[in-house]
C-alpha cells in the first residue's frame, strides 16, 4: 500500500483486515469451519500469514476465534493479540505470549505499527461493566492511520453516550456496523442482539462517515438479515448524504487520506 491509503478486506460476519504500507491488523476473523456456518472461511486459520496483530471485540466465537487464535499464537509469534482486558485468561489460555497480549478497555488505546487503536464500550444487548474492577467484556474499536479513521462497531446496541463517544474522533472514513437486530425468537434460543439494520443506518446517519458497510448478517442462518434493506434505507433516508456498500467478502477497498 502507497503511504496515505489504507486498504480494507471484509472477511465475513464482523471479520476485516487492515492493511497500510508497513502493517496488517485483523479484527473478528472468524477461521474456524463449522456445520451451523453458512459461509466457511475465506483463509484457512493455517494460512493465516503477515499479520501483525489480531484484535477481537468480545469472547465470542465468531468474533475472538479461540481455536484459530491457538494456532494464530504459533503459526505468528510476534503478533500482538488486542483484547478487552476482561478477557486475559482465556486468551493466555489460546498460547498467546503475555508479552503479545494486549489487553485494553474502553478509553485506552494502543498503537500496533501504523495504526492506532482506541477502544470504546459496546453494549451486546448491555454495556455489562464490572463495577468491581471497572472492566467492559464488549468493546468497539475506532482504528486511525494516518489521518484515515474506521470504525469497527463489534457487536453492539445504541446506547446513551454511544454517538457522542463515536464522534469526538472526528469524522469516519468507513464504519463497519453489525446490521442482524434482535427479536423475542432469537432471545428465547439465548442469542443476543445487536442494532436493526435501521438503527445501524441511521447511526452511520448521524456520525456522518464517508462510507459504510453492513455486517453481521451473512453466518448464521438463525441470526441474519438481507444488507438489501440497510442499503435501500440508507437511499432513501439519507440520498447523496451517505455512501453504502454491500461487502463482497475479500473484496478489495482502498481508503485515502
Amino acid at each position: 500500500m502507497k503511504p496515505g491509503s489504507v486498504a480494507l478486506w471484509w472477511m465475513g460476519q464482523m471479520g476485516l483486515v487492515l492493511k497500510s504500507a508497513n502493517t496488517t491488523i485483523m479484527i473478528d476473523y472468524f477461521a474456524t469451519p463449522t456445520k451451523e456456518r453458512q459461509v466457511q472461511p475465506p483463509i484457512p486459520a493455517k494460512e493465516v500469514t503477515g499479520v501483525d496483530a489480531f484484535l477481537g471485540t468480545h469472547d465470542h466465537l465468531d468474533h475472538i476465534d479461540h481455536e484459530a487464535w491457538k494456532i494464530w499464537a504459533k503459526k505468528c509469534p510476534k503478533a500482538k493479540f488486542v483484547f478487552p482486558k476482561a478477557h486475559e485468561k482465556s486468551v493466555l489460555e489460546d498460547g498467546v505470549k503475555p508479552e503479545n497480549a494486549v489487553g485494553i478497555n474502553a478509553e485506552e488505546s494502543v498503537r500496533i505499527g501504523d495504526f492506532i487503536i482506541h477502544a470504546i464500550p459496546a453494549a451486546h444487548e448491555f454495556p455489562d461493566k464490572d463495577e468491581a474492577t471497572g472492566l467492559y467484556p464488549y468493546l468497539q474499536y475506532i482504528v486511525e492511520c494516518g489521518g484515515i479513521k474506521i470504525y469497527h462497531a463489534g457487536d453492539t446496541v445504541r446506547y446513551e453516550g454511544m454517538l457522542p463517544a463515536v464522534k469526538s474522533f472526528g469524522r469516519m472514513d468507513a464504519a463497519l456496523l453489525p446490521i442482524n437486530g434482535r427479536d423475542a425468537v432469537r432471545y428465547s434460543n439465548n442469542c443476543i442482539g445487536n442494532m436493526t439494520y435501521q438503527e445501524a443506518a441511521d447511526l452511520a446517519g448521524e456520525i456522518g462517515t464517508k462510507l459504510v458497510i453492513p455486517g453481521h448478517f451473512d453466518m448464521f442462518a438463525d441470526n441474519s438479515e438481507d444488507p438489501a434493506k440497510f442499503r435501500d434505507y440508507i437511499e432513501v433516508k439519507y440520498p447523496g448524504k451517505l455512501k453504502c456498500r454491500v461487502p463482497v467478502i475479500m473484496e478489495k477497498i482502498v481508503l485515502e487520506s
